[in-house]
């Protein structure tokens, strides 16, 4: 089951991010596969490091202007592109239709436009998000 971690880059509540990845794991198994959005900072980047540090498998949708890495979902010649605000719109567009079901950690009262982009992106989709504050 592949579950998309997103959320605020202001989001600081790594427990929380870490407690959901560790029940997730109990309840799929072996089968769970953590993709988040590729973030440095906030919710993504612990969705990065608990996943990896609990053994599961982890991909991420990092944007087009980024290089790729180790956890990159697509193909090298799609990373190393010129900066362009699109490129994250497109990105959580790719996000939305590869997961499954969608985690959003969003800060109480934090406005977060692109965490709000992708929530929009999964609901067109149909798909399943829930949203921890």
């Amino acid at each position: 089951m592949r579950i998309g971690i997103i959320g605020s880059i202001e989001y600081q509540n790594y427990r929380k991010v870490k407690d959901a990845i560790f029940a997730l794991k109990g309840r799929v198994g072996e089968s769970l596969i953590i993709v988040s959005g590729g973030c440095l900072i906030g919710a993504e980047k612990y969705a990065k490091k608990y996943a990896i540090d609990l053994g599961c498998d982890y991909i991420e949708f990092n944007p087009a202007h980024t290089p790729k890495n180790l956890y990159s979902a697509l193909h090298e010649n799609y990373y190393g592109k010129k900066y362009a605000p699109k490129n994250f719109f497109h990105r959580n567009k790719m996000l939305a239709k590869y997961c499954d079901k969608i985690i959003a950690f969003i800060p109480e009262g934090g406005h977060t436009s692109g965490t709000e982009n992708m929530i929009k992106e999964a609901k067109k989709l149909k798909k399943s998000v829930v949203i921890i504050s």
